[in-house]
């Protein structure tokens, strides 16, 4: 359990998204660079990375979050501030940019299978073809 000044609260969340362009390949040095970035995000915005991991197709982030945090802004946060960062600090061209696709799959602490996120990826893949 954690508390704030207000609420005691176990909240912990699965994201997971993807590139917003095939191309955008999330790997080696890319990967690395989006995982400290993320990290970064948390430490400032007072969120616990539980786990992380950075796939070539998808992020999936697990966190523990103030109440005050729903999910939609916690990908909003990961999602946009890691691009914007990762772009400024890291994309001399456009071609080296990365981006997010639109929407994201956010569930509550559990197990979630990674057949659930595998049908997410699939099904972004195929609406955006």
């Amino acid at each position: 359990m954690k508390t704030t000044r207000h609420a005691t609260y176990n909240l912990n969340y699965h994201i997971v998204w993807v590139p917003k362009y095939p191309q955008s390949v999330l790997e080696s040095e890319v990967a690395n660079r989006v995982r400290t970035i993320l990290h970064e995000i948390a430490d400032d915005k007072g969120v616990e990375i539980l786990d992380l991991t950075v796939q070539p197709d998808h992020v999936h982030l697990f966190v523990s979050s103030p109440p005050k945090n729903e999910p939609a802004l916690l990908a909003n946060w990961f999602k946009g501030i890691s691009s914007r960062k990762y772009n400024h600090r890291h994309a001399d061209h456009d071609d080296e940019k990365i981006g997010w696709a639109r929407g994201y799959y956010a569930g509550t602490a559990g197990e979630v299978s990674s057949e659930t996120i595998e049908n997410y990826i699939q099904q972004h893949k195929e609406g955006s073809s």
